[in-house]
């Protein structure tokens, strides 16, 4: 049920390494603001599952097609908003996206890689293996001053994630830590 303090319509992405809660965040997001959701995992061709899958970590050749399709999509849903998940673990990437949908702000969920790892090992049934997280931390470029976004510590309780980031649409387009 959308919240009536929820900010006008608007697009997002939850971005952030494998395991660092960015599905759990996003629906709840969405549900917040009463907008559509999409994970971005749906939007990878077979090619990219089936790499990750077997335990190779995809180049840059592989993502942008996927980039591509995730930046659509927002910008399809411009005018009602949208929250997606997306890993945009470098600028490129984010840049990428916001070629097709200018102005997304990146809802960056921060936090060790101990503890992503533990998340990403206990998950049953996904094809991103525990094996890619260090590449993920090493790929990882945090949003830069120049980038509309926020940084939050993924430790922290989703209600308390959540009603930052709606705080953050409803007040601010700079990229402060929260």
């Amino acid at each position: 049920m959308k919240d009536p303090q929820a900010p006008p319509a608007r697009i997002a992405v939850v971005m952030g390494v494998s395991g660092c809660g960015k599905t759990t965040i996003g629906h709840e997001l969405a549900e917040r603001l009463g907008v559509p959701f999409a994970d971005a995992d749906t939007f990878h061709p077979p090619a990219n599952i089936t790499k990750m899958s077997a335990g190779h970590s995809l180049t840059d050749e592989d993502r942008r097609p996927w980039l591509a399709r995730i930046g659509a999509w927002l910008a399809e849903h411009h005018e009602v908003g949208a929250v997606a998940t997306c890993s945009a673990l470098k600028r490129d990437y984010r840049d990428l996206i916001r070629a097709a949908a200018p102005g997304v702000p990146f809802l960056h969920l921060a936090g060790p890689m101990e503890v992503a790892y533990a998340r990403v090992a206990a998950r049953p049934n996904h094809f991103m293996p525990a094996s890619l997280m260090r590449s993920q931390y090493d790929t990882l470029q945090p949003l830069a001053a120049d980038e509309t976004g926020l940084t939050l510590d993924f430790n922290r309780s989703a209600d308390e994630i959540v009603t930052a980031i709606v705080d953050f649409l409803t007040t601010s387009t700079s990229n402060p830590e929260a």
